[in-house]
């Protein structure tokens, strides 16, 4: 079994109804796990407070979010990535965000605690947030803010980040500590936001060999995805032996998301989540803390997540959506959102080019191994 930690409040992190970070997501998970019989008593994390927010964000950074918060005009508001279409100002913004960095925190200090040892936080995952501005979407960096705490009780944190855009932000924050491996599986940056993820991306000083990118080709399918996650992920856990794994586990590389063009299914979602589970097993006594992320396609979003939900608390996964939630859901599924909460098998036609996209992949996964083993061995 593990820890669900949500509140209400979750949803006051909202930059309007035009933007696709809609907390209106978390809404449709919430119901689909109670729709299909699950009683859902999450705990109810504090906000994270200013000092916390401090341990990885700028000074400055905090006050120009906080003195937009409080409806002050600064002209300088976009410097620091404020104001701006993926990140508007809205009321309340300042609280909100430490709402969920709260969340995430909480559940680190459960694992500390031992009095749990998987923890979802559902919510958060703002991976992009910088040391001194916000950036797609993340306002704080939930996931930096948890690692910093773990690192500070004495832990060494695996980091894991299966979003289809690089993890950045987590990666920026820890590029020169040799306490934390940073480890991202996400479609190229050469075509897709933040532009950075590349293999030659290996951290500095005491971390060289320390954070690990596996940049994937546009339409990278479930199979391929799989091979290069065990060929890279177990031997790096094994390698760095961490007491503690965080995981962002976004839903955005699944095959119908708008955001980007990875093509996974939700039965290779279901498959990472049992990997990272027994990756966990192995390397860090069971101890895993996962928040959410990043997923944009209103059906896919609900159905990965729940499936996640079910895998951890190990549950068995249903066939059939409840038509109850189907009909409650319906203007915000679309016109065909089908009946099960796993992808029909085939779920698409074979997309051209397979064979040469996985090679490709190999060859990423081959360089990538080349400059790593230097600083494993």
């Amino acid at each position: 079994m593990a820890a669900l930690i949500h509140r209400p409040e979750y949803a006051g992190y909202d930059f309007g109804p035009e933007h696709p970070f809609t907390p209106a997501r978390l809404a449709m998970v919430l119901d689909l796990i109670q729709s299909l019989g699950h009683t859902l008593s999450p705990i109810a994390a504090p906000a994270a407070t200013r000092e916390e927010i401090l341990t990885v964000h700028d000074e400055a950074y905090v006050a120009m979010v906080e003195a937009l918060d409080r409806g002050e005009a600064r002209p300088e508001a976009e410097r620091f990535g404020l104001g701006t279409p993926d990140n508007p100002v809205f009321p309340g913004m300042d609280l909100a965000a430490r709402w969920l960095v709260g969340g995430a925190l909480h559940g680190a200090r459960l694992l500390m605690a031992g009095t749990e040892t998987r923890v979802l936080q559902l919510g958060g995952g703002l991976h992009h947030a910088q040391k001194d501005r916000a950036a797609g979407f993340c306002m704080y960096n939930d996931l930096a803010v948890a690692i910093q705490a773990c690192v500070a009780h004495g832990w060494r944190v695996a980091y894991l980040d299966i979003d289809l855009h690089h993890g950045d932000g987590v990666q920026n924050l820890f590029y020169g500590d040799d306490r934390v491996l940073t480890v991202s599986l996400h479609e190229t940056g050469h075509y897709l936001y933040p532009g950075t993820g590349h293999i030659q991306e290996l951290g500095t000083g005491p971390a060289r060999g320390l954070s690990v990118n596996v940049p994937l080709e546009p339409f990278t399918e479930s199979e391929s995805y799989l091979e290069a996650f065990d060929a890279v992920v177990p031997r790096a856990l094994e390698w760095f032996a961490p007491q503690v794994l965080v995981v962002q586990a976004g839903a955005d590389a699944h095959f119908t998301d708008p955001m980007g063009d990875l093509a996974l299914t939700t039965q290779a979602f279901q498959g990472l989540y049992r990997r990272i589970l027994d990756l966990a097993a192995t390397h860090t006594q069971g101890r895993v803390l996962l928040t959410l992320g990043g997923g944009y396609e209103p059906q896919v979003v609900a159905r990965v997540w729940t499936i996640l939900y079910l895998t951890l608390m190990d549950l068995p996964i249903p066939e059939r959506l409840p038509q109850a939630w189907l009909e409650r859901w319906r203007d915000r599924l679309g016109p065909e959102p089908g009946s099960t909460l796993h992808d029909p098998v085939p779920a698409y036609p074979e997309l051209p080019g397979r064979e040469e996209r996985n090679r490709r992949n190999r060859d990423i996964v081959a360089r990538l191994q080349d400059s790593l083993f230097r600083y494993w061995l």
